[in-house]
């Protein structure tokens, strides 16, 4: 809230003040509908009277101006009130800053606020304009349109009432995007907003940077070329004749940038029901055409110059026939898109009305149902009725028969289409297979038809000498080949030697498997005292911990390792010359002999560290 002096705040209006109070303690989404109270207070005095002028000044002290711009900027579609309530919004903000005179910090209010509160205006725009263009039914498109009329002229009436506002709408990020759009609607709405920048400042154009001047004229000239709407036609040259009008050099620069645009304005928009514009637009552009050659001195030229001259023409016209041809190709792809937007939308449709005939069908479905439910129960009943009580039991039983057999007849037809539709592929199979085996055997029997059958003939016999020959040779293989013959004796041993060697074997495979499990064991304990022996701390850091591990458990190896330590310190504290002979051992190593006279084994001692 803005630190007013404690005079004001005395005069303020009442119903400002209370709506103030009423903002400050309402959640975020009832703040809206708050803020459109501002235009019944703004509408119950005057415009331009002093009463006005005061409530607009307690507004904006009240910080209730800058709360309506910030709430601009939210996704209505979730909020209270809708888009409905932010375009009145758009109108009471743009009332309440035509004709509010700041007389505190002026500069924040003229160059911060209202180029953001401008900012704000142009994006609720844009965001009416895409539901506009996205909205399926006639209905919200309707909705979508006016809302954003209203902002539109809420903008106009903004920088009609600050005219330095039509420079900062012109080059704001949202105007050409509002400005660059194929709906017809939208465009012919923002052409006015432009229509109306450039009558309040006819200057604005010349104002601004030359890609935003660039970019709007572009567009203008774009609309004329693409489109044969006589609407956006008419709105688009009397937006060129005003430009001209109203700046010579803005014609200047029609005439020079698109030189094809009056051929365009002639052929394409003559006789489309503004002639009169386009006759004087067009006038315009020629005069500007022949200023500008009357002012051009005639050089005198060479033939490199001409020939240059030439090649630049062939380029421009190559050029301005590609862009010409770039340009006819726009409106078929617009035409496209349009239809498959169509296309589509029809297809929602379509899709929609679809669910909501099945809905309403399931409906009447179900309302026949209980409705035929409730028929039967009424004619039971009334039967009932009319029954003696004493065949009452007796009707029951013929009753629950009927239905008995009703449910068993259709669910025996039921089982019996679902066995045919499960059967109905493999009959077609077994058919398939007899139409094969029968083409097979015709085409067989045909063959067997047409081949004549030989006449059985004989094999040759052998002849007599053929079988002499034959015997001899049997007789010749069978000397070669003598059978082998041997006595029941002989097989015997045979076996007998043969299953003592098996027996042999199957004892050495198992003495080698126990043997292999026993070096496996013997290599592992080794491997296991190598890795406690290279992770031994030193005898500096040994406490009584580690000892226990290289403990043995069992008392025959500790006494042989005790007595094997006490057999090398014997050996190193031997005299000289029992050490004769030994200059080429180590000192350390102790001879294998002593060892085995000692001890009568090997001992395996460790190695020396450094």
């Amino acid at each position: 809230m803005a630190n007013a002096p404690s005079a004001r705040l005395a005069a303020a209006d009442p119903r400002v003040l209370a709506l103030a109070a009423e903002v400050t303690e309402s959640r975020e989404q009832d703040i809206p509908l708050l803020l459109l109270k501002l235009k019944g207070i703004l509408n119950s005095a005057s415009l331009g009277c002093e009463e006005s002028k005061k409530i607009k000044q307690d507004i904006y002290d009240y910080d209730l101006i800058r709360y309506c711009m910030l709430v601009l900027r939210q996704d209505h579609s979730r909020l209270r009130g809708g888009w409905a309530t932010a375009a009145q919004l758009a109108e009471v903000l743009s009332l309440c800053c035509v004709g509010l005179e700041v007389k505190e910090d002026p500069e924040e209010f003229y160059k911060n606020f209202l180029p953001s509160a401008v900012d704000n205006l142009l994006f609720l725009a844009r965001r009416l304009q895409a539901r506009f263009i996205r909205a399926i039914k006639d209905e919200d498109k309707q909705h979508f349109l006016r809302w954003f009329q209203t902002v539109t002229d809420a903008i106009c009436w903004l920088f009609g009432g600050h005219i330095q506002l039509a420079a900062c709408v012109l080059q704001n990020d949202h105007f050409p995007q509002l400005l660059i759009t194929d709906d017809v609607e939208t465009a012919i709405i923002m052409m006015s907003v432009l229509h109306n920048i450039v009558r309040v400042n006819s200057s604005v154009l010349l104002q601004v940077d030359e890609e935003t001047l660039h970019s709007v004229l572009d567009e203008l000239v774009y609309k004329l070329s693409s489109t044969t709407n006589p609407v956006i036609g008419n709105a688009a040259a009397k937006l060129l004749l005003l430009v001209a009008k109203f700046c010579k050099q803005l014609g200047k620069l029609l005439t020079a940038r698109y030189k094809g645009l009056k051929g365009l304005l002639s052929k394409q928009w003559a006789g489309k029901g503004f002639d009169r514009d386009l006759s004087q637009l067009l006038d315009l552009l020629y005069s500007e055409q022949s200023t500008g050659k009357g002012e051009m001195q005639v050089p005198k030229f060479n033939e490199t110059s001409r020939q240059h001259q030439a090649a630049c023409i062939i380029q421009a016209v190559w050029r301005g026939f590609q862009t010409r041809k770039r340009l006819k190709k726009l409106p078929q792809a617009v035409t496209a898109l349009q239809r498959s937007f169509r296309a589509k939308r029809e297809q929602e449709l379509q899709h929609s009305k679809k669910q909501k005939e099945d809905e309403s069908l399931k409906l009447q479905m179900q309302l026949r149902r209980q409705r035929a439910m409730r028929l039967f129960h009424e004619r039971q009943l009334a039967s009932l009725e009319i029954i003696h009580a004493s065949q009452v039991s007796k009707y029951m039983e013929e009753m629950e028969g009927r239905s008995a057999l009703t449910i068993q007849r259709f669910w025996r037809g039921y089982r019996a289409r679902r066995s045919f539709h499960q059967q109905r592929q493999s009959l077609k199979e077994y058919k398939a297979a007899v139409i094969i085996q029968r083409a097979a055997c015709k085409f067989l029997e045909k063959r067997r038809r047409r081949r004549p059958l030989s006449p059985w003939k004989d094999p040759k016999g052998l002849t007599d000498e053929q079988r002499l020959a034959l015997q001899q040779k049997v007789d010749d293989y069978i000397k070669l080949h003598p059978a082998s013959e041997m006595s029941e004796e002989m097989s015997k041993e045979l076996h007998m030697q043969a299953q003592e060697k098996l027996a042999q074997f199957l004892l050495r495979s198992r003495l080698d498997q126990r043997a292999a499990q026993r070096r496996e064991t013997l290599l592992a304990q080794v491997n296991t005292d190598v890795e406690l022996l290279m992770n031994a701390p030193g005898l500096a850091e040994t406490t009584e911990k580690d000892l226990d591990v290289f403990t043995s458990r069992s008392v025959p190896v500790a006494t042989k390792a005790r007595q094997s330590h006490h057999t090398m310190l014997k050996s190193s504290c031997w005299p000289w010359w029992k050490k004769l002979g030994d200059e080429f051992m180590e000192d350390d190593v102790i001879p294998d002999d002593a060892l085995n006279a000692e001890l009568g084994t090997l001992f395996v001692g460790g190695r020396k560290s450094f």
